[in-house]
């Protein structure tokens, strides 16, 4: 098997990845249909409601962010998660539910995110630490990025699928189907081989909980310099249904199916940038750079494009430089981080990014919603460019102060050189 696809050669982490993607293929498939009932259904285009559900579905990853990563060091990962995944197969059923009765109405759709939103932010750091167990630690930025192939894998099928399905039967359907998919994930969990997993120590008990996780945070420059650029472009960044569903209706006056191809057409890219990551053995700082660079140039073309295909074509560059920014940051900061303190500092890596390429803050989300309502789309997806030059900068400062950055001229080409 190629070093790509290395972590399948093991079979608690093959189990795991196949349950996983059908759990993500119905993930994308509601993701597409809530934005598609609150955007067309239930108001009259109103992106800053989109703005508002994103914003309550991923704002409990902050407020309950002292609970969540203690959560993720001190419980058993695999009930953990038994508990969650099997919360948001209910609460999809109930949302299923109500749309398919007719019942459905906005501040459903507001409480039933909120609640998602509770329950993802208990999941969101269990699952991510919980890659070190099936694999341990040689081959976990191997199996980070992999996770991350597979859920734009997802990506790609899932808005698609859904746009089919919201055409034909209905959006009620979706949420009943991705209900459904989370028997995949528990399904996987109940057959893992739980004498092969990869336990490491558990955190000691201590009041002082995910304080520990800032100071220790706070103590290393080069963890605040990533964190700092995650918070930048995942707060005005990546806030891809906004960005997408505005300029498909509003620009384009696309349908659903167009809709969701837009969104498959993205994770094109995304799944490129993935198996890239996949390939490397261990990620570097200068990928942070070149991908939040691109990504920010990647947003201010996809502001420019007259055409819905110029438009989606743009689309695969910013997914290849959004996933290759995020898989990097999520591997760099597990490996520089100690195992004890690792759930509470990536519940602060996932409370920034509210849950790793998810696509939205609850700061974010409805300050982009306004611009797309007041200005248009165009002006949202110059607030994401701005957002991944201004992430750059950070990372460019970083170096210069801390690695002794240095530009040099070689054989008449510029270079760019700095400590390891």
């Amino acid at each position: 098997m190629s070093s790509t696809f290395r972590s399948l050669k093991n079979p608690n982490y093959r189990l795991w990845a196949g349950g996983a993607l059908v759990s993500n293929v119905g993930t994308w498939m509601q993701r597409t249909a809530q934005d598609w009932i609150v955007l067309t259904q239930l108001t009259e285009r109103n992106a800053t409601a989109v703005g508002v559900v994103m914003a309550l579905q991923f704002g409990p990853q902050l407020v309950l962010l002292p609970l969540t990563g203690f959560a993720a060091d001190h419980l058993d990962q695999r009930k953990l998660l038994f508990a969650t995944q099997s919360a948001l197969g209910v609460l999809a059923l109930g949302l299923g539910v109500l749309t398919i009765t007719g019942l459905v109405r906005l501040w459903h759709v507001y409480g039933f995110a909120l609640l998602l939103g509770g329950v993802a932010a208990f999941d969101a750091p269990a699952r991510q630490t919980f890659v070190s167990e099936l694999v341990g630690e040689a081959d976990l930025p191997n199996a980070v990025a992999l996770n991350s192939t597979s859920f734009n894998a997802a990506r790609m099928l899932g808005p698609a699928l859904a746009g089919v399905l919201i055409s034909s039967v209905g959006s009620g359907w979706v949420f009943l189907l991705n209900a459904a998919s989370f028997l995949g994930s528990i399904g996987a969990l109940a057959l893992l081989r739980v004498d092969e997993l990869h336990r490491g120590g558990r955190a000691a008990q201590s009041r002082a909980g995910l304080a520990e996780g800032f100071v220790y945070v706070w103590k290393r420059p080069d963890l605040k310099a990533i964190l700092l650029m995650l918070f930048l472009i995942g707060t005005f960044g990546l806030n891809f249904p906004i960005f997408i569903s505005t300029m498909s209706v509003s620009v384009f006056h696309a349908g659903a199916g167009q809709f969701g191809l837009l969104t498959s057409i993205m994770a094109i890219g995304s799944v490129t940038g993935a198996l890239l990551a996949a390939r490397r053995v261990k990620p570097r700082l200068t990928l942070l750079l070149s991908g939040a660079l691109v990504f920010g140039s990647g947003c201010a073309l996809a502001a420019l494009m007259p055409s819905y295909g110029l438009f989606g074509a743009t689309l695969v560059l910013i997914g290849l430089s959004a996933q290759t920014f995020t898989t990097s940051t999520n591997s760099l900061v597990q490996l520089a981080t100690e195992p004890n303190m690792r759930g509470r500092v990536v519940a602060i890596l996932l409370a920034i990014l509210l849950a790793i390429a998810l696509g939205s803050t609850p700061l974010g989300a409805p300050i982009v919603g306004w611009v797309a309502d007041h200005f248009s789309p165009r002006w949202a997806l110059g607030v994401g460019a701005s957002a991944g030059f201004a992430a750059a900068l950070v990372g460019l400062a970083y170096l210069s102060r801390y690695r002794n950055l240095r530009v040099t001229r070689d054989a008449g080409r510029l270079r760019v050189r700095f400590d390891e």
